[in-house]
């Protein structure tokens, strides 16, 4: 059994807590103009210093299964690995297609239906994108694990420059085969193993591309959609851009430094809301629909965010720990 990587848990947690602040803020983002600028501004900034969380888990996937020096076994592989994650998906992506049709003014069906039948190309709900570009990782896995496994660290540096250089392209529209989003995702498994096995690009580097992508991400953001009159991104928020990925790079740093560094009691309760970090994700949906669609935003952007964040993430682990205590339902949060 390999030694848990203690960082790793960290790294969970606040990726975690980010993706339910960017679901959080969702209604605020096309209400330029509606709402008081100030209030515009602290919600956009929520989401542009979030964006991170996504590409984490990715880095973390990639750190963990690219070290794997275990000899690869194809049953087992898509039965742990890829089972693992694609079966609770697939169950979960019909349930939110039944709660697509709940609104506050009652239940359509018809509305449920469709959602569920444009599943095989479409998730069903906003927070399952996330599975159809990441199940294909599964994939790549294994050819990474062989490239890593026959190269050095001047390899895997060398081909994380040249995805960097991509990702580049890709945020000032320069389009080409290298666009398609399984090359553009596949480059997260790469550096997050850099990373991971060795620290490269350093923590110092690291924290001052990290801020000022954060800085620059936030200013696009904002200065385009007041310029347009409306909100409007480009590709500022996506998370195949060299902004992203130096952003995400950042954090997996920072959290290995602080994580080294813990006391005892806080490894303890990272562990456990770690354990649960998935099922976070697949579970805060549901205490956040009544959120939404009531529209239960009653103060400041700075209050309501942080508040209803807290409240989703705190009932989203509290229900993905019931469900894992049952041996019949504990799948559905692995």
């Amino acid at each position: 059994m390999r030694q848990k990587i203690v960082y790793f848990d960290l790294m969970r947690c606040v990726a975690a807590v980010a993706v339910v602040v960017i679901h959080v803020l969702g209604p605020y983002r096309e209400q330029l103009g509606i709402i008081a600028d100030s209030s515009w501004f602290t919600a956009i900034s929520f989401n542009s210093f979030s964006r991170w969380a996504v590409p984490v888990f990715i880095m973390i996937t990639g750190a963990l299964m690219l070290s794997d020096t275990r000899e690869f076994n194809f049953g087992y592989y898509v039965r742990r690995r890829l089972g693992k994650v694609l079966v609770p998906f697939l169950v979960w992506s019909v349930f939110y297609a039944a709660l697509s049709g709940l609104s506050a003014s009652g239940y359509t069906f018809a509305m449920a239906w469709e959602t569920l039948k444009a599943m095989p190309f479409h998730e069903t709900y906003y927070h399952l994108g996330f599975f159809y570009y990441f199940i294909p990782l599964y994939f790549v896995v294994p050819f990474l694990n062989y490239y890593v496994r026959k190269t050095d660290r001047g390899g895997v540096i060398g081909l994380t420059c040249v995805w960097l250089v991509l990702t580049t392209l890709f945020l000032f529209k320069i389009d080409g085969f290298w666009s398609h989003e399984l090359i553009l995702y596949s480059g997260y498994l790469l550096l997050g193993y850099g990373l991971f096995c060795y620290q490269w690009p350093p923590l110092k580097s690291l924290l001052v591309l990290g801020i000022a992508g954060l800085l620059l991400t936030d200013y696009m953001v904002v200065s385009n959609s007041f310029s347009a009159g409306a909100y409007t991104v480009g590709r500022w928020l996506s998370y195949k851009t060299l902004n992203t990925a130096l952003i995400a790079a950042m954090v997996f740093a920072v959290c290995r430094y602080l994580g080294e560094r813990l006391s005892p009691f806080w490894l303890e309760r990272m562990a456990f809301m770690s354990r649960y970090s998935l099922g976070i994700y697949l579970l805060h949906p549901i205490f956040l629909w009544p959120i939404r669609e009531y529209d239960l935003y009653f103060a400041h952007p700075l209050i309501m965010i942080p508040f209803w964040t807290l409240i989703c993430t705190a009932l989203a682990l509290l229900a993905s720990w019931i469900l894992a205590k049952n041996t019949k339902t504990a799948w559905l949060v692995p």
